[in-house]
């Protein structure tokens, strides 16, 4: 076991920082409100625009689509589906007349490159003639077509949606994606946060410090990210996904800043040393558990997708920039409120800090330190229940068939199932790349591919001016999401193209099938890298700040056993459907970016209530506390910053299951789970549990690794009294 280390009287940096902000606190917050005024001006008059562009390269899919932008641009473009129904046929006078009537207004509008009616092509017209199918090709690729785009659209098909009777719907992914309406999930959380810090501080003023600061640092990460768009390519749906771990973040930091600072107050330390005792102690594990998020984040550049590693960098950049100003503005305020921070008392809510033995969390940890293993059992067993779904994830792409039945591109979807068969909802698109005297070869290709038992149709072939490119489609017999749909596209791919690729003709499939299917497949091929990646990383830091392998192995442990629980739900919810009618959703596969971006960010936010629980510990450990003592009070102290912080993350992401996008669900209700159980189960009774059972072996260090190691403290001086009542005696 490493020795306990003496405490230095030598002022560490961050003791100086904190004198510092307590003395120049005007001139602190001055220089905050000037950068973030400065900050909102730049976003507003020189912010970049997000993107939509989802490449994938060195992908199949990606060659494709590449060549057709540089030698067949007109059917480069997105594209959409224009649906009509009528049950008196659509060649009857009035349907047609309706038809025509909405594929003139939109062949005019310059939004659209191309309108393939179904009067030029038979195929298009079901078999019973009672739906009839457009198809819309944009001027421009998917990512140019935005929600005012896909709005302009939507309001022409709206104009004769039941004219003479003529059911008209437009989808497609170009304008599902635009389609969603906007919710404001943010202004909810901070509600939230603030009746959970109400609550946890009793106090108006105490509330309100958590709350200002992750505001600071929000609108500071906003315009931030809006800045760098103009050099970066953030994805469309940055801003939400900043906002939802911006708000949980920046007011966990601060409030870990807010308890430290009240525990020195109410036990009789001035102003100036209470900030100081923040800084150094909470300060300090504020850094850590920051610095291991934004690199938890920033292992998403491994997967080589990079919508995804800016998704990350965007995440990376509201993380770091909270932890700023949880060591800034946050002490700053500190420093300004003073003993009024618990001025505008609620009754029957004012809270203390520190170690309290009467409390319900010191009875609790002692009562769980009695009866070590039946409670550690009870915690994994019921972790690892939650888990078992997981087993069986079919992981995949929702679409328009998910989504609700409100949404034009859902009533697409299922008249274009209804009268085609469900695999013209996700056609392949192929795309040859021809050589000499290969062009004869493409009607040959085509016939030997229609033989296919898994393909319903062939559409005919396209070439460009100069005959060196043509694109044509396959239509599956199943469904965009089925398993029997990726075994098409694998068996084309690997068994029946390269037999056809005669006279120097490459076949290539894309589309938004084989698009997934090949962002499936790099997403699962490099999941292992970011898992070690991050897992390594995190060991590595862990080990070296709390001096301990123990410590480290079983963190990495714990947040597995979190995050798995998390996948259990998502799978039972909306794999299986457990409760889906209850929040609008039916069932499908689980997104198969969902367990990697869910990873990323639940391993980082899970190491910070280890970061702040164990710090705690080990801090009333090197002040003298037994083994069993110091995790009492540890557990003790953080507890209910700990269930409060959590509290706060779980409803700013339950706010996100509101909004009507289903990928936003799953966000939403697997962080919100992960979160619960990590700050309950795992916290509570699963780390008090197990650190009782390996007692002193829980600081186990090999010399050889402890040399090797920097020595990075996140404890702060070790020279405070141990809290009264909570001696280095047994329990």
């Amino acid at each position: 076991m490493a020795a306990r280390k003496a405490a230095t009287t030598t002022p560490s940096m961050l003791e100086r920082w904190a004198r510092f902000t307590h003395r120049r606190r005007g001139t602190i917050l001055g220089l905050w409100v000037v950068a973030v005024a400065v900050l909102m001006f730049g976003m507003r008059q020189y912010g970049g625009e997000f993107t939509g562009d989802f490449s994938l390269p060195g992908s199949e899919s990606q060659r494709a689509l590449d060549l057709l932008e540089g030698r067949f641009p007109a059917r480069a473009g997105a594209e959409a589906d224009l649906l009509f129904k009528d049950a008196r046929g659509m060649n009857a006078p009035e349907a047609k007349a309706v038809a025509d009537q909405v594929i003139s207004e939109l062949a005019a509008n310059e939004l659209i490159a191309e309108v393939e009616s179904p009067y030029e092509n038979p195929a298009f017209i079901s078999r019973d003639g009672t739906i009839a199918r457009a198809v819309l090709r944009f001027n421009g690729r998917q990512d140019d077509i935005d929600s005012a785009a896909a709005k302009e659209i939507m309001n022409i098909v709206d104009a004769y949606n039941g004219k003479n009777g003529v059911q008209v719907e437009v989808g497609g992914d170009a304008i599902m994606f635009n389609e969603q309406p906007e919710f404001g999930s943010e202004m909810l959380g901070m509600l939230a946060a603030v009746v959970i810090l109400m609550i946890a501080f009793g106090s108006v003023v105490a509330m309100g410090l958590p709350i200002a600061s992750a505001l600071f640092g929000l609108f500071s990460g906003f315009a931030s990210i809006a800045l760098l768009a103009n050099f970066l390519g953030f994805p469309e749906f940055s801003g939400q996904f900043a906002a939802m771990i911006g708000i949980g973040v920046g007011i966990d930091y601060s409030l870990l800043v807010v308890t430290r600072f009240r525990e020195g107050l109410h036990a009789g330390r001035p102003v100036e040393d209470s900030v100081v005792m923040a800084v150094t102690t909470a300060g300090r594990s504020v850094i850590f558990a920051g610095v291991v998020v934004a690199i938890a984040f920033l292992g998403l550049f491994v997967m080589g997708l990079p919508f995804i590693a800016m998704l990350g960098t965007s995440g990376a950049i509201v993380v770091l920039l909270a932890v700023v100003v949880a060591l800034t503005i946050t002490p700053a305020l500190l420093s300004l409120v003073g003993h009024r921070i618990d001025s505008w008392k609620v009754p029957f809510l004012h809270q203390t800090e520190g170690v309290d033995p009467s409390s319900l969390w010191y009875r609790l940890s002692r009562r769980i330190q009695r009866h070590p293993l039946p409670f550690a059992l009870a915690a994994a067993g019921t972790l690892l229940v939650m888990a078992s779904p997981l087993l069986v994830m079919d992981l995949g792409f929702t679409d328009a068939g998910n989504g609700s039945t409100e949404l034009h591109s859902r009533r697409a979807y299922d008249l274009l199932a209804e009268g085609f068969g469900p695999g013209f909802n996700g056609p392949i698109v192929a795309v040859v790349d021809l050589g000499e005297d290969a062009k004869e070869s493409v009607q040959e290709a085509l016939a030997v591919i229609a033989k296919d038992p898994g393909v319903a149709a062939v559409s005919p072939p396209f070439f460009n001016e100069g005959g060196d490119t043509a694109v044509f489609s396959i239509f599956p017999t199943t469904k965009p999401q089925s398993d029997h749909t990726t075994d098409l596209v694998n068996r084309l791919r690997s068994d029946v193209l390269p037999g056809l690729e005669t006279g120097g003709a490459d076949y290539y499939l894309s589309g938004s099938t084989g698009f997934n299917i090949d962002a499936a497949n790099q997403i699962q091929e490099r999941m292992p890298l970011l898992f070690l990646g991050v897992i390594g990383m995190s060991f590595i830091l862990l080990t070296a700040v709390f001096r301990s392998v123990v410590i480290a192995i079983k963190a990495a442990i714990m947040n597995l056993l979190s995050i798995g629980a998390a996948y259990g739900v998502l799978v039972a919810i909306f794999q299986w459907g457990w409760g889906g009618n209850l929040i609008g959703v039916d069932k499908g596969p689980v997104e198969v970016f969902l367990p990697m971006m869910m990873f990323a960010i639940l391993f980082g936010l899970s190491m910070d209530y280890e970061v702040f629980l164990i710090s705690r510990i080990r801090e009333e450990y090197l002040n003298g506390a037994d083994t069993p003592t110091a995790v009492a009070n540890g557990l003790t102290a953080t507890a209910r910053v700990i269930t409060a912080a959590a509290a706060i993350m779980v409803t700013v992401f339950l706010a996100f299951v509101l909004g009507p996008d289903r990928v936003i669900k799953e966000f939403g209700i697997g962080l919100a789970t992960a979160i619960l159980v990590d700050a309950t189960i795992v916290r509570l009774f699963l780390v008090p549990s197990t650190m009782e059972l390996l007692r002193d072996a829980n600081w186990w260090m090999p010399k050889w690794l402890d040399r090797l190691l920097p020595d990075i403290n996140v404890d702060g001086p070790h020279d405070a009294p141990v809290a009264s009542g909570a001696g280095a005696g047994g329990k």
